[in-house]
């Protein structure tokens, strides 16, 4: 028998969402103040994410299946992108959408940085296995703008911004994988100033393709007479054709794809292995700094992939809701009706509900950490840029890895929504599952993100950026009062108790001498509680708001008080647990200590 399969719903950018978040929750207005953005006013918002919104659905979301189903296709060494991809991108460069938040003189435009990472929400989420190899050109950006040479910022640097050439991030060897320490890739001095790099790179996305004429690659290598581990390490840039002190292309550089990955999801995205064999590069930065200056582009890449998590979830919901309201099955719980919409099952409504409270959460915590960041370089006193440094580094571990469980277990309940049908791949709800479930491995799998959140962010400053946010917390559940009593209420009082008692718990723990077990084993629990009532503040910040204009007769009620009802809906369901995490985290490493490798065999 065959199934009649629904067709993938068309995706429609949550611009009115974004754009909210963006003013309401994350505080894009601080940012425009400090005067650091002269062409960015609210205007300006306004038109760059509508015009995102338009490029993401009309260009890229119809290519999202095709590029799915046909994948990019390797053959003699070279890659070719998906079909329609190389067109797309075209169009994305000569829509200026890489140079967003670059600066002028590089030739970009020079916006906030959480306004550049809204506008790519809209293109991961409607096809995220293209949106990968821009984002990664915004991240060598990043790292070239600090740690470039004024040649290298001249030649690469520009036409990276202007989107005429891609970058790729070369970390990963099969021996070394989250452990860069253990990179073997050499760097030998060619007597010019240049260097020779040998050794083999696995899991290069976007590593090649044939959508632009030129692709620059920062390489972790090691010189001849480096010191063992990570302090060994330098980086470099490796152009794939040699490029002619004029700008043009000349030969084909020594270093090519050996092949594609053949993955669970993201089909369209070349995953390459990639073999340098004497490939000509020049030092970025310092000798034995790389992983310093790669961990700009990283921590870039980092948020970057929390944006990801927060679009695939975005369209998961868009393509369950629509689902939800077409498939009629059953009486209505509320109405009576016969054969109703399955939006009116209360289950299906929960779900839906939880959804879309999760992912409004998760979008603020990502733009707030784009507008911190922002703060960070421009706030008016050193006072105010080392807090806001403080809350960016915070929480760039908790963008990343909640947002990006988020995104999983959204597209996993969205597949349920669509029940049976959801398990046939013809319905498209599988895809954006099978998309979604490499963000969490991405740039430090979410359990390096915990560690990095308890071991080096939580404690660099003897947990001055932890306990500024939950001052910020307890100020927007002093407001909240106007708004909710009882059990919406008393969730987030609950949840910002536990984040304390859970912060001050860590931080005594890390300081003892027997403590370094017990703080790694509250690792995970820590940072999803941080993320749940982090998110619940977003959400609280947003009804506030709602509230403000309401009162104020400005926008559309009805969808105002969905923003106060949102934040009510996560409170039941997600801040609710928050207390419960307290068992988790103080468990302690003895516990796990006795699940020995055999105890787990048994």
């Amino acid at each position: 028998m065959q199934i009649q399969a629904r067709l993938p719903m068309t995706y429609q950018a949550p611009v009115r969402d974004l754009a909210f978040t963006l003013q309401a929750v994350a505080g894009i207005d601080q940012v425009a103040a400090t005067g650091a953005f002269p062409d960015y006013d609210a205007d300006l918002l306004g038109a760059v994410l509508e015009a995102a919104g338009q490029f993401s659905e009309g260009v890229l979301a119809p290519l999202n299946r095709i590029g799915d189903q046909k994948g990019s296709t390797f053959a003699d060494g070279n890659v070719t992108a998906a079909p329609g991809f190389a067109d797309a991108y075209r169009q994305f460069a000569e829509g200026g959408w890489t140079g967003l938040s670059a600066p002028t003189h590089a030739g970009g435009q020079q916006l906030p940085k959480a306004l550049e990472l809204a506008a790519f929400e809209t293109v991961h989420a409607a096809n995220m296995a293209f949106g990968l190899c821009p984002m990664l050109s915004l991240a060598a950006i990043e790292a070239l703008e600090a740690h470039g040479t004024p040649s290298q910022k001249d030649i690469y640097l520009t036409r990276l911004v202007s989107g005429e050439w891609t970058g790729a991030m070369v970390l990963t060897e099969p021996q070394a994988g989250s452990d860069l320490g253990a990179l073997t890739t050499t760097a030998t001095p060619n007597g010019d100033g240049t260097y020779a790099l040998n050794g083999q790179k696995i899991y290069i996305t976007w590593g090649d393709h044939d959508a632009t004429d030129n692709i620059v690659h920062l390489v972790l290598a090691r010189l001849p007479d480096a010191p063992p581990g990570p302090k060994g390490i330098s980086l470099f840039l490796a152009s794939k054709f040699h490029v002619m002190a004029d700008g043009s292309l000349g030969e084909r550089n020594g270093f090519r794809p050996v092949g594609v990955e053949h993955k669970l999801g993201i089909h369209a995205s070349p995953t390459c292995v990639m073999a340098f064999e004497g490939a000509t590069a020049e030092l970025v930065g310092q000798p034995n700094q790389g992983l310093a200056h790669m961990f700009i582009m990283m921590n870039a890449a980092r948020l970057a992939v929390g944006v990801q998590g927060v679009g695939i979830a975005e369209r998961a919901y868009q393509h369950a809701l629509a689902y939800a309201r077409d498939r009629r099955q059953g009486r209505s719980a509320w109405t009576g009706e016969a054969n109703a919409p399955i939006v009116d099952h209360p289950d299906v409504r929960r779900m839906l509900a939880v959804m879309k409270a999760r992912i409004a959460a998760a979008r603020g915590i990502c733009l707030s950490t784009g507008v911190a960041a922002d703060l960070a370089k421009y706030a008016a006193t050193e006072e105010d840029r080392r807090r806001w440094k403080g809350r960016e580094d915070l929480f760039t571990p908790i963008a990343k890895a909640w947002s990006t469980d988020v995104g999983c277990d959204i597209a996993s309940q969205g597949i349920q929504i669509h029940g049976g049908m959801g398990f046939i791949e013809e319905t498209g709800a599988a895809q954006h599952y099978r998309d979604a479930r490499i963000a969490p491995i991405y740039e430090g799998t979410n359990g390096i993100q915990a560690m990095d959140l308890v071991g080096r962010k939580l404690s660099q400053d003897a947990g001055q950026a932890a306990h500024d946010l939950i001052a910020d917390m307890k100020v927007t559940l002093a407001a909240l009062p106007r708004l909710y009593s009882g059990q919406p209420l008393d969730a987030f009082a609950e949840g910002v108790v536990a984040v304390e008692a859970a912060t001050d718990w860590v931080l005594e723990r890390k300081g003892a001498a027997d403590g370094a077990a017990d703080v790694l084993t509250a690792a995970d629990a820590y940072l999803k509680l941080v993320g749940d009532v982090t998110g619940g503040w977003m959400l609280a910040l947003g009804a506030l708001h709602a509230r403000d204009q309401l009162d104020s007769g400005q926008g559309d009620p009805v969808w105002l008080e969905g923003k106060i009802t949102l934040y009510e809906v996560y409170a039941a369901n997600v801040l609710v647990g928050a207390g419960g995490r307290m068992a988790a985290i103080r468990q302690g490493g003895a516990l796990l200590e006795r699940m020995t490798a055999d105890v787990l065999a048994g």
